[in-house]
């Protein structure tokens, strides 16, 4: 866990004058492949990401933090990864979300907001032999196991 808590404050250090990015976590997996995920209120470049990784490295080298040979990975989190922080559901207001809740139902719906104690989505609700039906639910952060951004290519 050093290396990671390391990490984070490198990562951190370096985005600190850029309001807009933010630090979505980081992993030491056992393979010793270091993944940064940072992400932006309106993404992130491959620029910032390249900035990112050459100051982590170099601070990580410098300082012999890790031992052992390792491979670091800095991106954004990729389009099946979860959303993590609150932060993120901000940035993806108006698109469909599948959110898997603590009592193991599934909910779908487009992210209509997003505050401080959870979110409120638009469900299409469709009964038999009725029209569907457009139904705004709100879902506090606690009861949220996983949320994944659905993806279209309509």
């Amino acid at each position: 866990m050093q290396v990671e808590k390391r990490v984070t404050e490198l990562v951190e250090e370096k985005i600190s004058d850029r309001p807009e990015l933010f630090l979505v976590e980081v992993k030491m997996l056992p393979n010793n492949k270091l993944i940064i995920h940072v992400d932006g209120d309106e993404g992130i470049s491959i620029q910032d990401c390249a900035a990112i990784s050459r100051h982590v490295g170099f601070h990580l080298e410098e300082e012999n933090t890790i031992e052992k040979a390792y491979n670091l990975e800095v991106s954004s989190p990729g389009v099946g990864e979860p959303l993590k922080l609150k932060r993120q559901y901000l940035k993806n207001v108006g698109r469909e979300l599948s959110i898997k809740l603590d009592g193991g139902e599934v909910k779908e719906g487009k992210l209509l907001a997003a505050d401080e104690q959870g979110i409120t989505i638009e469900a299409k609700i469709k009964e038999k032999g009725k029209k569907v039906q457009l139904v705004e639910t709100r879902i506090d952060f606690n009861k949220i196991i996983e949320t994944k951004v659905l993806i279209s290519f309509k």
